[in-house]
């Protein structure tokens, strides 16, 4: 099958707040190919996600992910891979092109799917997707009762996991951090996991992180998530030998499976987090699966946005087994909450599974998210390099 088309689709809410919610805003992917369609969502800001798709070449190696895309041929994820190839490398100084080539990607596995009347997870070659432990994923309050509020509600709702970030965490005192801590375990009770998310707050500074430690072990918190930026492996390696209990995650940065590769290797993480939408799709996210699988590190999904990606972050690991976890946001913006139909609910045993059908089997509700198109278009001297496309199935 030919690519002919592929669209980028600029969804955002009426106002957008500086907070931690990356659901605020898409660019959401359509690939037309051989008269099926798939989509796809980018973990981007959407304005320089769709500049990175159809910018004019520097270089050779700084190509616009259309220009390698267009016109492609593909019948398989093993052609997809080669795509992924030559995106890659034409594209190597257009730092972007990981995150925007993410979302064309997964669009490919979707069409691909629904071309050959199977889920996403069973051309991944996944006999049967194995069923996920869902955590409420949530940022922390602006205060610790509020904070309380929040994991008593997830307490109540059958939630046997939760975690909350950002917000205050790491930008006042150590006692204010780990008021906030304790306020989680009070709400949540002895009995559900407990994650903190410090969303890179520390740079790479292991005293001011290594202080928040005893607070976190004393509230049984199983995971300190991005206390660092990615890159910072010796940082995160100094920490997990000063961490006791509390493992190390991290991940959601890596924007291709290298950088994932070094912190398994070099990090001295307990749990690798990997976003479909930024490290170039659902193939190297599998990648780092099977990779993490082999060196006995937990793979967990990153997913903070609509059900579509939802459905795409779990079909990398859906043939590993054992209790393993997924994040599963649970204050989506109504943008990323009306995306889908499809909404993949935990069932009667708690549990996440993925469906039977075709593709990444999420039914998109166009109309609903309409209203939140950005028109815009760009323009270099007279010619149209992009507009906004009629958003239509």
């Amino acid at each position: 099958m030919t690519i002919d088309e592929v669209d980028i689709f600029y969804l955002s809410l009426p106002q957008v707040r500086d907070i931690g919610d990356g659901s605020q805003d898409m660019a959401l992917v359509r690939v037309r190919a051989g008269g099926f369609t798939g989509w796809g969502e980018c973990e981007a800001s959407p304005l320089p996600t769709i500049a990175a798709m159809v910018a004019p070449p520097s270089h050779s190696a700084c190509h616009g992910v259309l220009d390698s895309v267009l016109g492609a041929e593909v019948g398989s994820v093993d052609d997809v891979a080669v795509l992924a190839r030559t995106v890659r490398e034409r594209g190597l100084d257009l730092l972007q092109t990981p995150h925007a080539w993410s979302g064309v990607e997964i669009a490919l596995w979707d069409l691909l799917g629904a071309a050959a009347g199977a889920p996403a997870w069973a051309l991944l070659g996944a006999g049967e997707p194995q069923p996920r432990r869902p955590y409420a994923s949530q940022l922390f309050g602006d205060d610790p009762h509020q904070t309380w509020e929040k994991a008593a509600a997830v307490a109540a709702s059958g939630f046997t996991a939760a975690k909350f970030g950002w917000g205050p965490y790491g930008r006042g005192s150590v006692a204010a951090d780990a008021d906030q801590v304790h306020a989680a375990r009070e709400g949540l009770g002895p009995d559900l996991d407990l994650l903190v998310d410090a969303g890179t707050v520390f740079g790479e500074d292991v005293e001011a992180a290594a202080k928040r430690i005893p607070a976190l072990a004393e509230a049984g918190v199983v995971w300190l998530e991005e206390p660092f930026v990615a890159g910072a492996l010796s940082a995160h390696a100094e920490l997990a030998r000063r961490s006791g209990p509390v493992r190390l995650a991290g991940g959601e940065g890596a924007s291709g499976f290298h950088l994932a590769r070094q912190l398994i290797d070099h990090g001295g993480l307990g749990y690798i987090q990997v976003d479909t939408g930024r490290i170039g799709g659902i193939g190297p996210a599998a990648e780092v699966a099977r990779y993490a699988a082999a060196r006995g590190v937990q793979f967990v999904n990153h997913t903070f946005t609509s059900h579509l990606a939802l459905a795409a972050s779990l079909v990398p690991y859906a043939a590993l087994p054992g209790d393993l976890l997924c994040e599963y946001p649970v204050e989506p913006s109504p943008l990323a909450r009306d995306l889908t139909r499809t909404h993949l609910l935990p069932g009667a045993d708690g549990l996440v599974r993925l469906t039977d059908a075709p593709g990444l089997g999420v039914e998109l509700d166009l109309d609903a998210v309409r209203p939140y198109l950005r028109q815009m278009e760009i323009v270099m001297d007279g010619t149209v390099l992009y507009r906004t496309p009629e958003l239509v199935p």
